[in-house]
């Protein structure tokens, strides 16, 4: 009788939680559009409690979210809105939130917070998130930080400078669980159980020899389903990838996309275990890193509407400086055949048409190519092939356009000479375009420069100069116009 009123009871309280959790999820559904994005309306209502002094009923409605969606509070808040909101939440401000924050924003408010609260905050985080947050400091700041904290936490941060930018070492966090070989499963399992600093989040255990190199790892399902009595040797999995501390944190990425990897082990030059990866931090690096990649091809700087507008101007101002540079070598072409375009008026109608399309051919080239050479599926064994298959693709491309460009050009015009020159220059500079396209990029790789910086400018200028000097220089050859 006792046990059937413990489970009923045992019932009851799951069907209660079940039911508090489904208002929560409810309440919080309510602030999200179908998109999981804060609604206007809600970020409105949460700034003008926090200004009206209702300090309380700002924070009961900003405490039902995610700390994502909290973070995107901050970022979707004007820059004088957001020390009212810091203050608001006070210790709703937390590690999880600042981790999850917009690199701009997240100085915004580090800004305004004390050192002691800083190296709280930053303790409670993993050592990757840690250094994020710290290394954007100033240096004066930085050290007031650092004096703040524990010396075990201040010591892995210190570690991270020595590391190069965008590394794994940068990457990586320094809290993982790492056991001798010669254990037992039961003796790990009571490791897990008995020791309260070991980190809470991981999803494997790596094994290490004597030198404390990783001789293998072994999954937590594993542990938990294999007798006590097992050594820990005779239950891992040798075979693992392996990150070197100095390798760059795209091609981190990549072996973690090749490999289907949930964390993986970072060793140093002696190949000791000195921290692990994890997919977390994978996904936000391909995020980065393919938005990285998009805005070099414009040309953008960093893109993101957080930054000052002065770091946007910087990066936008030189880039438009190159343009105008590679305007104008075009703009010389056409200058060239000045008394031609006097000539014919047309050739002044059609001539962008001609750079315009062979433009837009070889930005779809480079698109794929610089994708490519980021996925590492462009290599130097297959460079080549890559090359002639462009190749061919233009040779299409440049037919198809040709046939339709002067077909109408000759109908318009009357005059079906003027159609097939239009049609000639269209295959010639669509073909260029394809190789340049693909070509350029390959040459900035081997020559150990991010294709995706400077690729568009070059090619962007070959489209528009051979564009101009196809077309042009055809319609003079041809005796269409003469030169004087």
């Amino acid at each position: 009788m006792d046990n059937r009123e413990d489970s009923r009871s045992a019932e009851d309280v799951a069907i209660t939680d079940d039911r508090d959790r489904d208002v929560v999820a409810r309440e919080t559904e309510t602030e999200l559009d179908e998109d999981d994005r804060l609604r206007p309306e809600f970020v409105r209502d949460v700034i003008e409690l926090a200004e009206a002094g209702e300090g309380e009923a700002a924070r009961e409605r900003i405490g039902r979210l995610h700390p994502a969606d909290i973070a995107d509070l901050f970022e979707l808040a004007r820059s004088d809105e957001r020390p009212m909101l810091a203050a608001v939440l006070g210790n709703m401000l937390s590690a999880d939130v600042l981790a999850e924050m917009n690199d701009y924003v997240r100085e915004e408010l580090i800004d305004l917070l004390a050192p002691e609260q800083v190296a709280e905050l930053a303790s409670e985080l993993d050592t990757d998130d840690a250094v994020a947050i710290i290394e954007d400091m100033e240096a004066d700041e930085q050290q007031a930080v650092l004096d703040a904290m524990e010396p075990e936490d201040r010591a892995a941060i210190e570690a991270a400078p020595s590391f190069p930018e965008e590394s794994a070492g940068r990457l990586m966090q320094r809290d993982l669980v790492a056991v001798p070989e010669h254990v037992t499963v039961g003796d790990v399992i009571d490791r897990l159980r008995e020791d309260t600093a070991l980190t809470s989040d991981f999803w494997e255990i790596f094994v290490v020899d004597p030198m404390h190199r990783p001789v293998g790892s072994c999954q937590l399902s594993w542990i938990l389903r294999t007798p006590r009595d097992i050594a820990i040797s005779d239950v891992m999995k040798r075979e693992q990838t392996l990150i070197p501390v100095d390798m760059d944190q795209e091609e981190v990425a990549l072996r973690f996309q090749k490999y289907a990897l949930i964390s993986a082990a970072v060793i140093d030059r002696g190949g000791r275990l000195v921290g692990m990866i994890t997919v977390d931090d994978i996904v936000h690096i391909i995020q980065e890193e393919a938005g990285e990649d998009i805005l070099r091809l414009s040309g953008a700087g960093d893109g993101d509407i957080n930054e000052p507008i002065r770091e946007t101007y910087s990066a936008r101002v030189r880039w438009l400086v190159a343009n105008l540079g590679t305007a104008l070598l075009a703009s010389s072409i056409v200058g060239f055949f000045g008394g031609a375009i006097e000539q014919m008026v047309a050739l002044a109608a059609l001539m962008p048409i001609v750079a315009g399309v062979g433009g837009n051919a070889g930005t779809q080239t480079l698109a794929v190519t610089v994708r490519a050479l980021a996925m590492n599926q462009l290599t130097d064994s297959n460079s080549w092939r890559a090359i002639w298959r462009e190749m061919k693709i233009a040779l299409l491309n440049g037919a198809t356009i040709a046939l339709l460009a002067g077909t109408a050009t000759a109908i318009w015009f009357a005059n079906p000479q003027l159609g097939a020159v239009i049609a000639a220059a269209m295959v010639v500079n669509i073909f260029v375009a394809g190789v340049a396209g693909v070509a350029i990029p390959l040459l900035l790789d081997r020559l150990d420069q991010d294709p995706a910086v400077a690729s568009s400018i070059f090619v962007t200028m070959t489209t528009d100069s051979m564009g101009f000097l196809a077309f042009l220089g055809l319609a003079v050859a041809s005796g269409l116009t003469t030169m004087g």
